[in-house]
């Protein structure tokens, strides 16, 4: 016999959980008991938003699902944020809710909450756990849809009781994962369009990938000449200094390369999302007659045709498909219009200058020049990102960790994330003064647990995005944008980090490293002027 959250923990440890990320509570004390000599690594944060986050990204990192614990009511509407992510961005992650006793639903009992109402838009599945025994079936039913097709987040709510009742049940071995089916037909077909192409453009993101995979695209696209361009903030799919690499399609894309998309007559789609961010607001391609032939590869069946209609689909992992492709003869001559592509990119890396004593396209390009190619990078939402979007080259598979649903936030906890998950390399969380101030108080969690990430906060004392669309849409009537901000550095070694300020950028570089040294939490403030605004624009007035 064993209660209920020993067995709970016991399931986790058959699906190869290490680390679960938590915020307490009395709805899931038995979880608690069962974790205390389990060997899982339990991860002590300081709001569910940031806990979620950071199960989020440890799903992108790893591949598999990323686990976080939080409480009823409050506890699980704060996670909400990092569930929202987790979707979005096809990411395999599980959230534990604790939930009132049985006997108390339907009451509006102390913080109850009905989880799949609340959640249902936003996972792929929600459940109610209605008897201890039946665990087992649930948690490997979690794990199991969290990872199929199109991955993504599943809520499983867990009541009180149910946790604190003892059942004698057995441990469930993990479902066995799908094997790869992809014929030889398919391939050839995607061949065959490819070859009646004159201006081709391949289109890689989405969920799967690994390290492998992307050597296998670079093989694919430097043997047939393709130019290749990624999906929102999946710069790292593909090493950006190849040849076949074009840009992203990311939110403030290069418009050579917005202007080769409406261009091209065919589009090879591998596991992205036709979205409205990779396709301007559903602008560079036209909903209603798309004018070229798109081949498109999803695991979920239901994403290709979703929006645009395809010529081809293939309900495969991009990863299994690419495999193949990168094994195919040539089928086409490119070569021109590869070119071209490249030096599009090629001309949008030469930085634009941006006022100020310390001008951001600098730092980025010096990051990218000095930090190891195997270095994590992550960041939130805000017009900071674009620099790094712009002016950063990813060398490597797993070093952008980054939300493609725009969450503010997100940076730092995803650092906390990567830093715990890779403690022998080196994280870097680019934000933003609005950005990095929504979870900072993750920077007590990072402490205690040892994870040692460098933030890099931009500060130009306003949420910037938001001041740019307003400039342009309402010029001159500022409003909601302005921001007091705390002196950053002093902040971090408060918490028992390190801090320091850079007002030169001559002295980021030491700045920086000494950061890395320090081995512990660390934040280098950067003292922007307020007229920087973004990669292409400066602000005329305060």
């Amino acid at each position: 016999m064993r209660h209920g959250g020993r067995i709970l923990v016991d399931q986790l440890k058959a699906q190869g959980v290490g680390r679960v990320f938590s915020v307490p509570g009395e709805s899931f004390l038995a979880v608690l008991d069962g974790l205390h000599d389990s060997g899982i690594e339990n991860v002590v944060c300081r709001h569910e938003g940031g806990a979620a986050m950071m199960a989020e990204a440890t799903g992108k990192l790893t591949g598999r699902p990323g686990v976080a614990l939080v409480t009823r009511g409050p506890g699980a509407t704060n996670a909400s944020s990092g569930v929202h992510v987790a979707r979005q961005d096809s990411t395999p992650m599980v959230l534990f809710v604790g939930q009132i006793a049985r006997g108390h639903r339907d009451r509006e009992a102390f913080q109850e909450v009905d989880y799949r109402a609340f959640f249902g838009p936003l996972a792929k599945w929600v459940a109610e756990v209605d008897a201890t025994e039946r665990l087992p079936e649930y948690v490997n039913r979690a794990f199991h849809v969290a990872m199929s097709g199109r991955p993504g987040p599943v809520v499983l709510a867990l009541p009180e009781d149910v946790l604190s009742g003892a059942a004698a049940v057995p441990l469930l071995a993990p479902t066995a994962a799908p094997e790869a089916a992809v014929s030889e037909a398919q391939v050839a077909a995607l061949l065959e369009m490819l070859g009646r192409a004159e201006r081709p453009l391949v289109i890689a993101g989405g969920p799967g990938w690994s390290a492998a995979a992307a050597r296998d695209l670079q093989r694919f696209a430097e043997a047939q000449g393709l130019p290749v361009a990624v999906s929102f903030r999946r710069q790292d799919y593909l090493d950006n200094r190849s040849p076949a690499y074009v840009g992203d399609l990311g939110v403030g894309a290069n418009p050579r390369l917005a202007a080769r998309v409406r261009a091209a007559d065919c589009l090879l789609v591998l596991g992205a999302r036709l979205s409205d961010t990779a396709t301007g607001g559903y602008d560079w391609i036209d909903v209603a007659a798309p004018g070229k032939a798109i081949a498109h590869v999803h695991p979920d069946p239901g994403v290709p045709g979703a929006v645009y209609r395809c010529d081809l689909a293939v309900t495969a992992r991009a990863p299994d498909v690419v495999a193949r492709l990168a094994q195919a003869p040539k089928a086409g001559d490119w070569g021109a219009w590869a070119a071209e592509a490249r030096a599009d990119y090629e001309a949008w890396q030469r930085p634009r200058q941006t006022p100020g004593a310390v001008k951001l396209e600098q730092v980025v390009a010096w990051l990218s020049d000095h930090l190891p190619d195997n270095a994590v990078l992550t960041n939130g939402a805000g017009n900071y990102a674009a620099w790094l979007h712009r002016y950063f080259r990813f060398k490597r598979f797993g070093t952008q960790v980054a939300p493609t649903s725009g969450s503010m936030g997100y940076g730092f906890p995803a650092a906390v994330a990567a830093s715990l998950q890779h403690p022998d390399r080196t994280v870097v969380c680019l934000a933003g003064d609005g950005c990095f101030q929504m979870t900072l108080n993750e920077m007590s969690t990072a402490v205690q647990a040892g994870a040692a990430p460098v933030v890099i906060v931009c500060n130009n004392g306003r949420y910037g995005t938001i001041r740019m669309h307003q400039e342009k849409t309402y010029p001159g009537r500022v409003s909601g944008t302005e921001l007091a901000n705390p002196d950053f550095a002093a902040l971090a070694r408060a918490y028992g980090g390190f801090g320091v300020v850079v007002e030169d950028g001559a002295a980021f570089p030491e700045a920086f490293s000494a950061a890395v040294a320090a081995g512990v939490p660390a934040v280098v403030e950067l003292r922007l002027d307020r007229g920087m605004l973004s990669t292409s624009a400066d602000l005329a007035g305060p």
